[in-house]
Order: structure tokens, then C-alpha cells, then sequence
């Protein structure tokens, strides 16, 4: 995605910075680059002909500045004045956006559902300039982390009373993100299972009891089944989580909004 525009000028350099002066930009800049579509010429006798010299200057835009440009337009729009950005590119294809100021409680929004749709459009953007996968994180502070971390408890707790007393619970619509942290916890307990219902937003986790594990929960530490049997008997080990026990009806190894119909 570039940026673009075309002056004239008695010389291509004075071209060239009309140009620039368009564009807001300094023609020194590492990322303006210019075309020189007509050269000038001079009149015949100083009466004919003759014409000024016509430059076209682009910018090139990456993905990161997209998506910065991007989302400052969108909390510009929202009236919201005190934010600040930070963007920082681990990788080529990982932007990351960090967002503070007092008016940050409006970004995130509803348990992070604005900030969620900021991530989903801005990543659109910046996938858009070069037409290749770019992933793009939009964070505030520590909100993500504490967000997963919620998250794991709520799935573990979940999970722990689905295999003590053998009933399902479904949860809140969540992204797939957020889902696949819940199944990832729900896979650590014995006796429960996770699986997904709904469609679109509606699109929600359900965590119920194991029918193919062995034996009831009884509660036990950390959520594994109690044992007998003394010192070295095979009773005496902990069993390990059924390798074969996954979350059903989720589907692919898919990053926030790398998919959305799951």
C-alpha cells in the first residue's frame, strides 16, 4: 500500500519536493522514493514549446504503520484523547501495539470486547498491504496475561466440579483465542471434557464429565483422582491425562482471530 503523489517543477529536484511537501514528508526520508515521469524541457527560441519536468513520489507503508495509522484514526473517532501507542515488530509478522492513558478503560471496554474488535480491523489493515499473514496484538499494560490467567482458573474450576459431580456448565460466548485457553485447562483435569457450541458470536464453551475416563473423581489434590496403595505398589503413582482425551469441536492451531468460525 502506497502513498503517492505526482508535481511538477522547473527542475525534477524542485518536482521532487513539491511533491514531498504533498506527501507531508521530507524527501531525505529512508521510505520516499520518487519517479521521474517527464523531464523538463526548454523552449525553442525561448517562445515554443518546452514543458516542466513531472515527478511522481510514493511512499512506501508497512503493515506496522498501517496498523498504527489505522488504529490512531480509530480512537481519534472515538474521542478519546489521552492514549498513547507504543508498536514494537519482534518479528516481520508480529506487530505488537501496546495502548496506555487514562482513557485506555474505554479500549478495552466490556471484558475486552472493544479492545478484541480494535485487534480483529486492525489486523485486517495490516494484512491487507502486502496480501501475506501478518498477526497483530493490541495490549494494555498486563490486561492480556491477566485475562488468561482468569481464564485458566475459570476452566480448571469448571472442569474440577463437571468430574466431581457429573454435570456440564457452559460458559460465556468467548473469541478462539479465549476458547482455546479454557480447553487447554479442562485438558489438564481428569474426568472432564470441553467442547464447543454455537455459531459466530454465539459460539461457546461447554465443559462436562469424561465418560470414557475410568472411575469417578473423588476430588484429590490439584484436581487429580485420589490413589491407594502403599509405598511403590502401581496404585501408589498418580495416573497421567488420557492423551487421547482433546477438546471436541475445535478445530486447528489458530492464533486470535486467525479464524473466526470455530
Amino acid at each position: 500500500m502506497n502513498r503517492e503523489a505526482i508535481a511538477t517543477g522547473n527542475t525534477v529536484e524542485e518536482a521532487r519536493e513539491k511533491a514531498c511537501e504533498m506527501l507531508g514528508v521530507e524527501s531525505y526520508d529512508d521510505n520516499v522514493e520518487f519517479e521521474i515521469i517527464e523531464m523538463q524541457s526548454k523552449k525553442i527560441l525561448g517562445l515554443f514549446g518546452g514543458h516542466p519536468a513531472k515527478v511522481k513520489v510514493f511512499i512506501k507503508t508497512t503493515p506496522a504503520q498501517a496498523a498504527t495509522e489505522y488504529l490512531e484514526n480509530i480512537i481519534k473517532a472515538m474521542g478519546l484523547t489521552d492514549i498513547q501507542m507504543s508498536v514494537e515488530e519482534k518479528e516481520k509478522n508480529n506487530i505488537i501495539i501496546d495502548i496506555t492513558g487514562e482513557d485506555v478503560g474505554s479500549v478495552i471496554g466490556r471484558r475486552g470486547e472493544t479492545l478484541d474488535a480494535l485487534q480483529y480491523l486492525t489486523c485486517l489493515v495490516a494484512n491487507h498491504v502486502e496480501n501475506s499473514y501478518c498477526r497483530v496484538t493490541i495490549n494494555t499494560g498486563d490486561y492480556r496475561e491477566k485475562r488468561e490467567k482468569t481464564l485458566e482458573i475459570l476452566g480448571r474450576k469448571l472442569a474440577i466440579k463437571a468430574a466431581k459431580t457429573g454435570r456440564k456448565a457452559s460458559l460465556e460466548p468467548m473469541n478462539p483465542y479465549e476458547r482455546r485457553i479454557i480447553h487447554t485447562a479442562v485438558q489438564k483435569v481428569n474426568g472432564a471434557i470441553s467442547w464447543s457450541e454455537g455459531e459466530n458470536i454465539n459460539r461457546h464453551v461447554v465443559i462436562g464429565p469424561d465418560q470414557k475416563s475410568k472411575g469417578n473423581f473423588k476430588g484429590g489434590r490439584n484436581g487429580r483422582r485420589p490413589y491407594k496403595g502403599g509405598k511403590g505398589s502401581a496404585k501408589s503413582q498418580p495416573k497421567a491425562p488420557n492423551p487421547d482425551r482433546k477438546p471436541l469441536n475445535e478445530g486447528g492451531e489458530y492464533g486470535l482471530y486467525g479464524r473466526i468460525d470455530k
